[in-house]
């Protein structure tokens, strides 16, 4: 054979293989067709996020993972599709699914896929009828367990998990169960509630900050409030607002009251301090400072009705932060009124609180805990009770952004121990660098204005 006729030989066999290829690459199937294979997922909406494909998903969940024949319930979550050959992360708020799908810090940093989960007994996420005994911190983990195994099956490379706030402590309880179905967890200002009979969270408030002159304004503002609470009961009642579950208007005022300070340190800053009202501020400008932290339409039916579940869980197994009474405690008509119980319809039964839920949560961190990150904020209360690593914590890293608050995140870290967190991340996810743009501060973990409303 010639040459020639070999160069023309080896050509045709050579464009046969690409043809062959491309026909193997054209008859892959798409992710879409991909999930609508998954047993129990159903696909109810999709759209784009930058390049991006994304995806609203249900699941048939069992009501109680022990009986998985038993009720069934929809439990909506999401997709952020970048490649199927990219790390994915699983990630929660805690709560309701949010209305935006985007990627949290972990998935940007990775430039990964990313799942985020909406909380069991989180509208619509909710079984009918409800039994509350079925809403735990192992039945939530048992949720994500079953997405991970059914996931898994598409997104073969590593798996991280993430949230924020109570999403921080829904990855951490979801590890403490299932340890390998995620590769890692990054965890952002999640409280740590191990004894709920015994908190700081009051002498963290009363100290926090560098002006101890901003918290006695704060204290300040919230006895001026009380003394002239019949006037702002009245402004309260004038704009419609409805207090079935609290009893009374003035039962709701006392809880926001108290919240006050809490709240202006979880998303405030120090340089905020210079708008804190001071002695013999008016009505109004008491009102709009009120109004600006803490939000008058919170403490309502309409306002805590949306996080019933949450109230559930903190009044059973997570614990709370005791309200600080001290500066206040004379003015009081409703002492020891803040509490879950207050914000939980009376037809929903509380079981007795469970004390050991969080002490063995707090245990497997510290003795069994491995590929661990916690990022706090130094000013955040919800930071004053926080995960600590134990000598039995493998691979895992701790840090806390200075005077950070409820919005902590990598980005925000000193040079060096963002670099350590990063490289951390991107050493579970197997990723070798991370994307630039991805390294930039930005307002959080999650959205500022998304956790305004929620306690935990």
């Amino acid at each position: 054979m010639n040459r020639l006729a070999r160069s023309l030989l080896a050509f045709g066999l050579a464009s046969a293989q690409v043809v062959a290829t491309a026909a193997v690459v054209s008859a892959a199937p798409d992710i879409k067709d991909r999930i609508a294979g998954i047993p129990g997922v159903r696909i109810i909406s999709e759209g784009t996020s930058g390049t991006a494909r994304t995806f609203v998903l249900g699941i048939q969940q069992p009501a109680d993972h022990r009986k998985p024949r038993g009720l069934k319930f929809e439990q909506r979550f999401s997709l952020l599709h970048k490649a199927e050959s990219k790390p994915m992360v699983l990630h929660t708020s805690g709560y309701n699914l949010s209305g935006t799908i985007s990627p949290s810090e972990p998935a940007r940093l990775v430039d990964g896929n990313q799942i985020s989960v909406e909380q069991r007994f989180f509208t619509p996420s909710r079984p009918a009828p409800a039994d509350w005994d079925d809403l735990n911190i192992w039945q939530a983990a048992s949720d994500h367990h079953r997405i991970v195994g059914a996931f898994k099956k598409i997104y073969g490379a590593k798996w991280l998990s993430t949230g924020a706030s109570k999403g921080g402590m829904t990855s951490i309880y979801h590890r403490r169960f299932f340890p390998r179905d995620v590769d890692a967890t990054i965890a952002y200002v999640a409280p740590n509630d191990v004894v709920n009979d015994r908190d700081v969270y009051g002498e963290f408030i009363r100290e926090v900050g560098d002006d101890p002159a901003c918290n006695r304004r704060l204290e300040g503002v919230q006895r001026q409030v009380l003394q002239h609470r019949d006037e702002f009961v009245s402004r309260l009642e004038a704009r419609g607002y409805t207090y079935k579950q609290f009893g009374s208007a003035h039962k709701a005022l006392e809880i926001l009251v108290l919240d006050t300070p809490f709240t202006f340190w979880q998303y405030g800053t120090q340089a905020q301090c210079a708008l804190v009202p001071g002695a013999g501020a008016s009505v109004d400008d008491l009102w709009n400072f009120i109004d600006t932290t803490v939000g008058w339409d919170f403490y309502t039916d309409a306002g805590v009705a949306p996080y019933t579940a949450y109230y559930y869980q903190a009044g059973t197994q997570l614990g709370w932060p005791e309200a600080d009474e001290t500066a206040v405690r004379d003015l009081l008509r409703h002492p020891g009124s803040s509490v879950p119980r207050s914000m939980v319809s009376p037809d929903i039964r509380f079981p007795r609180f469970d004390r050991s839920a969080m002490r063995d949560v707090d245990s497997w961190v510290r003795h069994q805990g491995s590929r661990l990150l916690f990022v706090n904020g130094q000013n955040d209360p919800w930071s004053a009770e926080p995960f600590r690593l134990g000598r039995g914590t493998r691979d895992s890293l701790s840090f806390t952004v200075p005077g950070g608050n409820h919005g902590a995140n990598i980005a925000k870290l000193p040079e060096q121990e963002r670099a350590a967190a990063t490289a951390a991340v991107l050493r579970w996810a197997g990723v070798s660098s991370a994307p630039v743009a991805a390294l930039a501060v930005d307002e959080g973990p999650d959205s500022l204005d998304a956790l305004r409303a929620r306690r935990g």
